[in-house]
């Protein structure tokens, strides 16, 4: 799903916006090439990205971001005010993670998945209760890494 559909903003607009932002913000900011991350299941690749996952799920829980419900399956969460509260939800997520393997575009598309729930969604392990972000057809013991043993929760 593009970022332009998400948002509601054109094309032109979100250019706009970014050389809006390059004049602002410090030297070194690289824009994005490449298609946009699409595949769900990079969330719950290796035990490091599955727990940033969970971190950042967890500030949306927090924040607002996700909603309870989805209204549109094409287009689960439009609006410009929740698009602004999904960027000052991932530069707190930033302050948390500083070095994240967790790009703006794939917080998108994890709060999507998330509202969605085909491919993933939130869990709880059954060990510590902490938030997981997990299979949506895993079935049976969840469990975070830590206790798992380190085994891959």
């Amino acid at each position: 799903m593009s970022l332009t559909k998400w948002t509601g903003l054109t094309d032109d607009r979100i250019r706009k916006l970014f050389k809006a932002y390059l004049t602002l913000a410090p030297k070194g900011v690289a824009r994005h090439r490449g298609k946009s991350p699409g595949q769900a299941c990079f969330f719950v690749r290796t035990p490091r990205v599955q727990q940033e996952s969970a971190v950042l799920a967890s500030l949306f829980c927090l924040l607002g971001v996700k909603p309870s419900m989805v209204v549109d399956e094409e287009n689960p969460l439009p609006g410009i005010a929740r698009a602004e509260r999904l960027c000052q939800t991932f530069e707190a997520y930033l302050m948390l993670v500083p070095s994240s393997q967790i790009t703006f575009e794939h917080a998108v598309l994890l709060v999507n998945e998330l509202a969605r729930g085909a491919d993933i969604k939130l869990g709880e392990c059954r060990a510590c209760g902490g938030l997981l972000v997990v299979d949506s057809g895993l079935i049976g013991d969840v469990r975070c890494h830590r206790c798992a043993g380190g085994r891959g929760g």
